[in-house]
């Protein structure tokens, strides 16, 4: 009786229509998925740099002191400090402000007599833990001092420390000091003052 009844199943069934089991038809009755109900895939978003860089055009000393700053190639080996006792030269073949690496070298005449005493005297009156500060526009990078020091003007020029462009950033402030030489119109000593970045941004 059941291969009876399975045959009169199969002679009622429509002859166009083949054969499908129960599991299969309903698999096809089944609605499609609304593909805007499906989740929005998520996106990588990077993050906001931290990093300034800029060329410094002005320095900012305790005391609400600041002085304007200029870019200053090297003529013969010589760096181009501006005439102006009251500007500070910023060494174009130096580091950026900010940058992650090298040095950014700032140098300034002490005097004039001409003019009288110059904006970086005050290097004279740096601590070891005061704040300095590079701006251009709205950029500014932050420094503390941590070193002071007066050298031999012959062996700053080759102080790798002082005007190397490799290792960790810091802030390198030169001017003359020590005994003035009038045979030669000039100080025998360079004041250098080194200071590292305090807001240190991720690279």
């Amino acid at each position: 009786m059941a291969a009876a009844t399975e045959q009169e199943r199969a002679r009622s069934q429509d002859p166009g229509e083949p054969h499908r089991s129960r599991a299969a038809r309903s698999d096809a009755a089944a609605p499609s998925a609304d593909p805007a109900a499906a989740p929005e895939a998520r996106r990588g978003v990077a993050a906001a740099s931290t990093r300034v860089r800029f060329e410094p055009e002005l320095l900012d000393l305790p005391g609400g002191l600041s002085a304007p700053v200029h870019p200053a190639p090297t003529v013969g080996g010589e760096l181009q400090v501006p005439e102006n006792v009251d500007h500070v030269g910023w060494w174009d073949g130096s580091a950026y402000a900010g940058d992650p690496f090298g040095s950014t070298v700032l140098a300034g005449h002490i005097d004039s007599a001409e003019q009288g005493l110059g904006f970086f005297t005050e290097l004279l009156n740096l601590q070891v833990g005061d704040r300095v500060t590079l701006r251009s526009g709205t950029d500014e990078v932050r420094y503390r001092v941590t070193s002071t020091e007066l050298i031999d003007k012959d062996a700053l020029a080759t102080d790798t420390a002082a005007f190397g462009q490799t290792g960790d950033h810091r802030l390198v402030l030169i001017t003359c000091s020590g005994r003035w030489r009038p045979e030669v119109h000039s100080y025998e000593s360079n004041f250098v003052v080194v200071a590292h970045r305090v807001d240190q941004p991720s690279r």
